[in-house]
């Protein structure tokens, strides 16, 4: 990756952040809402893509750490009650980060035993961690279990988004263009070549795991603020594939190009959702004549995914073949 280039969009993000400090109370409700998908969006992609992308393994488990984060946080927060500006922050800083580490130490407790596995095997046991995850918050009723769990809190702004978008770019940017950043990329390559060099290399996947694993518990902290309501279907395989798209589409490796495919794929998917809620089309006379697409936005990710392996496998965004 080119660390340039993820200062430059680092810089992009802070500035958002910023003009969402001042100017997000201006802003309808909508198009904040699109806005905090796509921050969500980025963080995930980003974090998934340290796994994926530049450590070479396959995670399928994405959505489970962002559950562990979303639920973790909302718990806390539901806790209190009106607040003013600063303990408000204050509280939602605190239980951003109890959801980051929450999901980190969900993350250590899949990873020490799993992460000895390779290739298929790995993506099978991240699947099925996913889907533990939601059986377990579907039968619990301290959280709501199958029914959901209100949030209390609107907290999630501007601001929060894409500064901490930023902070995620700049974390995992810096983190592989260290030297023990090497070690991720090591472990890519050839991880048998890695181990004959004396390269711990479950280490470096635990490793990977556990950061990847964070972010994603910060990402669900912030929706868990922004949707108000969490359920555990709404954390289901399908929501893993979306963030494994983006960084397929992006290109493994390739957090720029992760950054982007995250953008559009979340345009993407809200322009189907706005399509499928027209009332009236010229020409028809059926009610919501584009309702079929609410259903079919993953049928569309689905084909999308397979067509870009079959034409473009080291993604759509990568330009030139990469020596890291």
């Amino acid at each position: 990756m080119n660390f340039r280039h993820a200062k430059t969009i680092l810089l992009g993000a802070l500035a958002l952040s910023f003009i969402g400090l001042f100017f997000g109370s201006q802003i309808s409700s909508y198009p904040l809402f699109v806005s905090y998908n796509i921050g969500i969006s980025i963080i995930m992609a980003v974090s998934l893509n340290l796994i994926n992308g530049y450590t070479g393994q396959f995670s399928l488990g994405h959505a489970g750490f962002m559950a562990v984060g979303a639920y973790t946080s909302a718990v806390i927060t539901n806790h209190f009650g009106e607040l003013n500006l600063f303990t408000a922050n204050a509280v939602f800083a605190i239980a951003l980060l109890a959801g980051g580490l929450a999901a980190a130490l969900t993350g250590l407790l899949v990873g020490i035993p799993t992460l000895r596995l390779r290739g298929d095997y790995l993506a099978i046991v991240t699947l099925g961690f996913g889907e533990i995850i939601r059986v377990i918050l579907q039968n619990m009723d301290a959280v709501g279990g199958a029914r959901g769990l209100s949030v209390n809190h609107a907290w999630t702004n501007l601001f929060w988004t894409f500064g901490l978008a930023a902070v995620t770019i700049y974390v995992i940017a810096s983190l592989v263009n260290s030297t023990y950043g090497r070690g991720f990329i090591a472990v890519r390559d050839d991880e048998i070549a890695a181990e004959a060099m004396g390269i711990n290399t479950t280490k470096y996947k635990v490793t990977a795991f556990i950061i990847g694993a964070f972010f994603a518990g910060i990402a669900g902290r912030l929706y868990a603020h922004s949707t108000l309501y969490l359920t555990p279907n709404g954390f289901g395989f399908m929501l893993s594939i979306t963030f494994v798209v983006m960084v397929i589409l992006g290109g493994m490796g390739n957090t720029v190009g992760v950054i982007i495919a995250a953008i559009l794929l979340t345009l993407l998917n809200e322009g189907l959702r706005a399509m499928a809620d027209i009332e009236h089309l010229p020409g028809f006379t059926v009610e919501r004549p584009l309702s079929w697409l609410q259903d079919a936005h993953m049928i569309i990710y689905s084909l999308l995914l397979i067509v870009l392996m079959l034409t473009r496998p080291q993604g759509l965004f990568t330009l030139r073949k990469r020596n890291n």
